[in-house]
């Protein structure tokens, strides 16, 4: 009998034992999972607006693969670029800063025309940067599409890989080496193939919809029964819902699906009709074609408000962000995406950083945020026009302001309520207009006067 008994308390030994030896190899390998770097894929459309999307009721595009991608992930509806043109509005991306600290007001382009808007001529590759900050948590960096952090007229100006890009392949960028627009998202494709069994970080930064525009055969036949310039401007959306499909196809291909975030979004709202342009430029189509959707919001690019800064903002990231979720309250911006995908890649931020935004992470994975700091904005407009409004705003929970302080105008708006903008209320409440502009006088006065003048070219010299 003592032998039995000793023979039954061996045996429950062992299996108590083998036991905790598997639940302790299962709750390694979750925390395994839960700590394993993501791949990051950033896609940048470019004058692609908030109603651009057959989930945001446009009345005449198709975007099948960008509606799947939302279905699968969060549709944002309330995030916003911080700035209503190109190249400040990816200084912030890249930076995590407002462009204003690095005195980039507008896009980059002629020489004659950074000097005209107090501007350097190419964003200074020392700034903290995403890419940069990814390779030092292992990630191998990419770039595909569009640059525009420079102009290729400056012919000192940093290529791609002064900022910590591994690879690219772009246009509108400096140097000798440069794709056509179609070839970025084959460029990026190859990308992902030779990093599948790497941790990667990739900017695609779409051409589409700005001008001019190369519609495709297909395409065109595709949307015959549409009026001319909805048929052209129809198609290249399709092309870039296409081009979205693909890389999320080839994740799934690769099976590498599950571990990779992918964000669409656009770097401000769509570019405005201009009845009186040639039809034809370069080539190819030119804003006579440009009839973008804003979904109803006010506005439009190269405009503070709403239909010029808040553009689509659609993350997938499969057992992570929670599947069809639209998010109408949490309130994200640009400059929010640098901590956040630090956060996400296991990163602290760099002791001498002062980011301008916060990680938004919590809201990626479907959970509530709740922002703690102001959103700024700062437009300086086409120097050409005697009038250019809005030029300053800021967003303070419920209310954005804008503002011009040297024509004395001023507009409130509750957009937790109005979420179009369509309603100035500054009238009613004179007391949230006095602590906002008092805010937003503050941080001005943060701002430099001047360009930095290491990223000055010598060929303003010449």
């Amino acid at each position: 009998m003592k032998y039995i008994l000793m023979k039954n308390l061996y045996i429950n030994l062992v299996l108590m034992l083998t036991l905790l030896s598997c639940k302790s190899s299962t709750d390694n390998t979750k925390n395994a999972n839960i700590e394993k770097q993501p791949n990051i894929i950033f896609i940048f459309a470019d004058d692609w607006g908030y109603g651009d999307l057959g989930i945001h009721g446009s009345t005449f595009v198709e975007t099948p693969n960008l509606d799947k991608m939302a279905s699968e992930g969060i549709d944002f509806q309330n995030f916003t670029v911080n700035n209503p043109v190109c190249s400040p509005s990816r200084v912030a991306v890249m930076t995590g800063h407002y462009p204003a600290r690095y005195a980039i007001h507008r896009h980059f382009g002629r020489l004659e025309h950074q000097i005209e808007n107090g501007m350097p001529d190419w964003l200074d590759p020392n700034a903290p940067m995403l890419p940069k900050l990814l390779k030092q948590a292992g990630y191998k960096t990419g770039h595909f599409g569009k640059w525009h952090l420079a102009d290729n007229r400056a012919s000192d100006a940093p290529l791609p890989t002064k900022y910590g890009i591994d690879e690219y392949a772009s246009f509108n960028v400096p140097g000798k080496e440069k794709i056509n627009y179609e070839e970025s998202i084959p460029r990026a494709l190859d990308f992902i193939k030779k990093n599948r069994d790497t941790t990667f970080f990739m900017n695609v930064w779409i051409h589409e919809t700005h001008t001019p525009f190369y519609p495709r055969e297909e395409y065109l036949q595709k949307f015959k029964d549409l009026e001319e310039r909805k048929q052209v401007y129809a198609s290249i959306v399709a092309e870039g819902d296409a081009g979205v499909g693909s890389i999320l196809n080839l994740l799934k291909e690769l099976n590498i699906d599950d571990n990779t975030l992918v964000i669409f979004s656009s770097d401000n709202g769509p570019e405005y009709m201009r009845e009186d342009e040639d039809q034809f430029l370069k080539g190819g189509y030119g804003e006579y074609y440009s009839v973008g959707e804003t979904g109803g919001l006010k506005g439009e690019k190269r405009s503070l408000y709403a239909g010029g800064v808040r553009v689509p903002f659609i993350v997938r990231w499969p057992g992570v962000a929670p599947q069809g979720k639209r998010d109408s309250t949490s309130v994200v911006t640009a400059v929010d995406l640098l901590p956040t995908f630090l956060e996400i890649a296991g990163l602290e931020l760099p002791n001498d950083y002062k980011p301008d935004g916060e990680s938004a992470l919590v809201a990626i994975k479907g959970e509530d945020f709740k922002r703690t700091k102001p959103i700024y904005w700062e437009w300086e407009g086409p120097k050409l026009r005697e009038f250019i409004w809005p030029k300053h705003g800021i967003r303070d929970g419920r209310w954005k302001l804008i503002t011009n302080k040297d024509s004395l105008r001023t507009e409130l708006y509750d957009v937790a309520r109005d979420w179009a903008e369509t309603v100035d209320v500054s009238s009613k409440h004179p007391d949230i207009v006095e602590q906002l502009l008092e805010k937003l006088y503050a941080w001005e006065n943060t701002l430099p006067s001047k360009p930095d003048e290491n990223c000055i070219s010598v060929d303003r010299k010449k």
